[in-house]
């Protein structure tokens, strides 16, 4: 009887356009947890993993920080053809800065970036405790990042699970409706977005790790249950 494989991530990296210093950092995390938890990470850049049958090994994708036009015309067909075979999708940061001209990715994404204030401390409310992505937290978590803006607000086709306390920063642009982490399903995919994760200082943060394994758990339901990070 062949043993079950490992549930396993493809972590692409690639930008077109602003590129964050903190991706190393990222990649580093994602890498760790992985070998902490179980779970395999393939980290790339390269569009054509995307094509064909290329996405066949992953159980999910996670864009970390990607920007502007990062997959061909086939990689497009592709990341379609995982997220309606069941696959997971996760974004992080300036995921939500990507594809711009793909309708399909905005709405997998649950929305799209349109700006943001001077990188600050500011508080993030924690709305909903019930997901593994926020569990480990309290009502508010204090941080540094940059407090991104989306085009519009999702809450009511997302599960919103944080949100942005604008009152804590200078330059929020959306008000009372703020939503900064989210959960949904689209295109038969488990979708998990945080728009936290600029700072390269975050991916050493254990209340970070454990939020970005907890969206990981909610994209890959195979690995849902396990040790919080760093057990």
């Amino acid at each position: 009887m062949s043993a079950v494989r490992p549930p396993a991530i493809l972590l692409y990296t690639r930008t077109t356009d602003y590129r964050h210093a903190s991706i190393p950092d990222g990649i580093a995390a994602f890498r760790e947890l992985g070998a902490e938890q179980g779970f395999t990470v393939d980290a790339t850049e390269r569009p054509d993993v995307f094509e064909g049958d290329g996405l066949a090994p992953y159980d999910a994708v996670v864009f970390l920080s990607t920007s502007g036009d990062v997959l061909t015309p086939r990689g497009r067909e592709g990341l379609r053809a995982h997220c309606a075979a069941g696959g997971g999708f996760m974004g992080v940061h300036a995921a939500a800065c990507t594809e711009y001209d793909w309708p399909f990715y905005g709405e997998l994404l649950g929305g799209r970036f349109a700006g943001h204030p001077a990188l600050q401390p500011g508080t993030v409310v924690v709305e909903d405790r019930d997901h593994p992505a926020t569990r480990h937290l309290g009502a508010t978590w204090d941080l540094t990042d940059e407090w991104y803006d989306f085009r519009s607000c999702p809450r009511g086709t997302v599960r919103v699970l944080a949100s942005a306390d604008e009152s804590t920063y200078e330059g929020g642009g959306m008000g009372s409706c703020h939503p900064l982490v989210r959960a949904h399903q689209h295109g038969g995919a488990q979708v998990f977005y945080t728009a936290l994760g600029h700072t390269s200082e975050a991916y050493g943060d254990p209340d970070f790790r454990a939020h970005l394994l907890g969206g990981l758990r909610h994209v890959m339901p195979r690995h849902a249950e396990g040790p919080p990070a760093g057990a």
